[in-house]
């Protein structure tokens, strides 16, 4: 019996070059308008069904009022798995009554993105897509990261992998809480 080792090999590399500085991600700037290449994305879709990863439903708008950070991820993208170490030590250094993470699973096999998450114990929420993304979320490429404002507005995107576990972002997504 083999054991496809690329996947595994590839993301601990990219791990490695993530931990050397060059991908941090740009913290979002706080800012009473949106930045104008999102000005057409003024707020995010009132609602957008989500399901939790135990299979109960689940909506973006019960976030309204905090900052929101989504992850678009997939359990057999390398870059994705490389940046989730990141993610979860950032989850665990916010306060999460005004900063919540929103990891969207594109995962087809959702048993496979449960597996990772028990087997790596991550403790991040993390929910699958109950319809088609919409505008701001549905990317050609992931990872994805897509900031919101407390009032629903797009802070920020980022594309590719980076790490955001630094103290710059952190608190950067504080004062967008404020």
């Amino acid at each position: 019996m083999t054991t496809d080792l690329r996947q595994p090999v590839l993301s601990t590399l990219q791990r490695g070059l993530l931990a050397t500085g060059l991908w941090r991600a740009t913290p979002p700037a706080r800012s009473a308008a949106p930045r104008a290449q999102f000005a057409s994305e003024r707020t995010y879709p009132p609602s957008l069904p989500l399901v939790t990863v135990d299979g109960r439903p689940a909506n973006l708008s019960q976030f309204r009022g905090k900052v929101v950070l989504v992850n678009l991820w997939a359990s057999w993208c390398p870059p994705c798995l490389a940046e989730m170490p990141g993610l979860q030590a950032l989850y665990q250094k916010v306060d999460t009554s005004k900063v919540a993470f929103v990891l969207i699973s594109l995962d087809e096999n959702q048993n496979k993105a449960r597996a990772l998450l028990k087997r790596k114990h991550y403790t991040m929420p993390v929910f699958f897509p109950a319809t088609d993304l919409p505008a701001p979320f549905n990317s050609p490429s992931i990872p994805y990261t897509v900031i919101l404002t407390p009032q629903g507005r797009v802070a920020d995107r980022h594309s590719g992998m980076a790490d955001y576990d630094t103290p710059e972002f952190k608190a950067a997504l504080e004062k967008l809480a404020d």
